[in-house]
Order: C-alpha cells, then structure tokens, then sequence
C-alpha cells in the first residue's frame, strides 16, 4: 500500500468513525427522560467518562511505544464500543455512570493513539496540515454524527446505539489493517515487571513532569481551558434543544449537520490559511478571542433563530481553534517525548471537559443558561493564557537573539 493511499484511508475510516462516536449524543437526552433520570445526568455522565478518560490518556500514550498506535486504537475501540452498549443497558444512574467511566477508559486510548500516530508517522513539513485535515474531521465528522444517530433516533433510540456500537467496532479493525506499525520498542523487549509498571495510569502521568515546561503547560493550560468551555457548551446545547426548545432528535442532528458544514468550510479556508501563512501562535489569541465574543450573543439571545445563528458561529471559531492549539503542542514535542505530550494534552483536556460537563448539569438545574455562561468565562482565560504564552515566547526569543 503506498503512503498516499494510506493516509487517504486513514482519514476515510477516522471521519466514520468520529461520526460513531456522536450517534449517541443526540438520543442521549431521551434515553434520560425516558428512564426518569434527573436532568443533572446529562453533565455528570459525561463527566464520569473524562474523568477515566484524564487517567488514562497518559497510560495509553505510553503503552503506544510497546503496542504501536494501530493495536491501541483496536483495543480500545472494541473496548468503547462494549461500554456503550453497556450505557444503553443501563437502568439506574448508577449503573449508567459507571458505563460511561468505562467507555472512558478506552476512549482516552483512542484519540491519544489518533494524535500519536499523526505525529509519529508524518512528515515534519505535512505534520501541521495532517492535523488541521484530523481536527476538520472531528469537528465535522462529530457534526454530521449528530445529523446520523439524530435521523435513527428518530426511527428508535435503539437503533442509533446499535449503529454506533458496530461502527465502532468495525472501524477499529479496519484502523488495525490501514494503519503501519510505529512503536518505538517490541513488545517482546520489555520485561513484565517494567510493563506492569508503565500500566498504572497515575505513574504514567506523574513519570512525565519532567517534561512539563513552563511553556507547554501554558499551552496544556490553554487546552483543558478550551475543553472545559467547550464541553459546559455543547452539552448544554444539546440538551437545551430538547428540554427548552422542545425540539426532537431529529431536528437536533438537522442543526449539527448544518454547524459541520460551516466547520468544514471555516477550516478548510481561514484555518488553512491561518496554519500556512501566519504565526498560529498569535493566530490563537484572536481566535479564542473570537469564540468568547459568539458566546455572549448565545448567553443575551433567546429566540430559537439568533440562539442557533450565535451557536453556529461559535462552532466555527472553535472548529478552527482546535488545529492551532494541537500543532503548537505537537510542535514542542522532541522525539521519544512526542507519545506523552499528546497523552498529556488529550489528558487535560478531558481533565477541562470533567469540570465543564459536570459543572454545566448541576448549573443547568439552577438556570439553563449559566453553563453558556460558564463556557464564556473558560474561553476569556483561555484567550488571556494564550496571549501570556505568546508574551513569554516573545520575550525567550528575543533573550536568545540578544544573547547571540
């Protein structure tokens, strides 16, 4: 298989995949109506799932040197996929909680490896541009998600779930065959006693600290920042178009597909065109700037057109934000060191997204709109940390050119 035509299938099967991963989101909001489940369950299930996520990602990251990323995305797959068919089987919110956690484990596992694997096997003069193509495909492949599990929805509850639990599955197998091998060291080479330790998921996190940079963790700052408005945000709107706005899955997947067209063609012009010609250092200052500015028309706007049309625009912002902030990071990574600062970026991020789900299902109880409010606050600091990043890199730089 030649190279082009292995990065072609690989991006083919990831949006699918992608896509997957969002069938659920739009039946989610009956399934805990249906069930008498308290309003609250939409933030808190999705906060159990990051949280086992922000502990694994890191653990994943490192066990990619010894699996390769193609062998954790098939793990891992087949594992998110049992956990949510365990979420649909879920009668209680206990049972559903833990469900999720579960699901959360092995999710960690694959964006990490989605991440790694982009990174370990790209040229370094394509590497910027796969990712801005990785982080379209997410936006607009969770998008045209929402659009699918929306339309089954509408059919029956049961049919989106089960939709998502076989392309998962499948996709994960097709990843496995696509995908070439890029482990750093052989299974085989590693002794049991140094494997049992790389798979304890708080000393794979706490290992790395050494590679905390002030700088990085300014960025990582940024990332959990942007994960935890986004996530106090999308959720909420999810939920907000069923319980306030009265409208139906399918109607909430209608909305998602239209936010991944304009997604689409806001990355693939200025988020291009951003990443190619410009400093994305500073890039991201505006553009975080930008996301907190749609956000106030979504917290003053009531009215179902202007709350959509504020919500669109907020979608495209972020959808272009996301390219920037993983190619910095991703920039900052140094060889054997790579696996781990993508396993500690999807980490915190989730770590961001924790707080905001949680956070935004207790808020949405009190009033439905303070998690838009909560999500406006995350990416004003986001905007500010992003402009104390490029002040310090600003200042090393011209420390540097002093010096020589």
């Amino acid at each position: 298989m030649t190279e082009r035509k292995r990065v072609y299938l690989y991006f083919v099967v990831n949006f699918l995949y992608l896509m997957a991963c969002n069938f659920a989101h739009p039946v989610t909001p009956t399934i805990i109506q249906q069930r008498g489940f308290g309003d609250y369950m939409f933030g808190v299930a999705l906060a159990a799932m990051m949280l086992a996520n922000f502990f694994f990602s890191p653990f994943w990251g490192k066990l990619v040197n010894f699996l390769s990323s193609r062998r954790v995305i098939l793990i891992c797959s087949l594992g998110y996929a049992a956990g949510q068919a365990m979420f649909f089987m879920a009668n209680t919110e206990g049972t559903m909680v833990a469900a999720r956690m579960f699901a959360g484990v092995f999710v960690g596992g694959v964006f990490t490896a989605f991440l790694t694997y982009l990174v370990n096997t790209s040229p370094d003069h394509q590497r910027s541009n796969y990712l801005t193509i990785a982080a379209t495909i997410q936006t607009v492949g969770s998008a045209f998600g929402y659009f699918v599990g929306g339309m089954l929805g509408e059919i029956n509850v049961s049919v989106a779930i089960i939709a998502q639990v076989v392309t998962l599955a499948g996709c994960g197998i097709l990843f496995y065959f696509i995908c070439e091998d890029d482990a750093a060291s052989k299974i085989e080479e590693v002794r049991l006693k140094d494997l049992a330790r790389e798979a304890n998921p708080l000393v794979a996190f706490l290992d790395g600290k050494s590679i905390l940079t002030p700088l990085l963790v300014t960025l990582l700052v940024v990332g959990a920042l942007s994960g935890l408005g986004n996530s106090a945000f999308d959720q909420s709107f999810n939920y907000y178009l069923k319980a306030q706005l009265g409208l139906s899955s399918g109607y909430n997947g209608a909305i998602k597909a239209v936010i991944g067209f304009v997604c689409l063609a806001a990355n693939s012009t200025l988020g291009l065109w951003l990443i190619n010609k410009t400093d994305i250092r500073r890039s991201s200052i505006y553009v975080y700037l930008l996301c907190s500015v749609s956000m106030v028309g979504v917290v003053l706007f009531d009215a179902i057109v202007p709350f959509v049309a504020a919500n669109v625009i907020y979608f495209g912002f972020f959808a272009i934000s996301v390219p920037l902030t993983q190619s910095l990071v991703a920039n900052m990574g140094k060889g054997k060191d790579s696996n781990l600062i993508m396993g500690y970026f999807n980490g915190l991020k989730s770590l961001g997204g924790i707080f905001g789900a949680f956070s935004a299902g207790l808020l949405y109880t009190i009033n439905p709109k303070w998690p838009f409010i909560l999500g406006l606050a995350a990416f004003a600091f986001a905007t500010v940390v992003s402009a104390y990043h490029d002040h310090k890199v600003s200042v090393r730089e011209a420390t540097c050119h002093t010096d020589s």
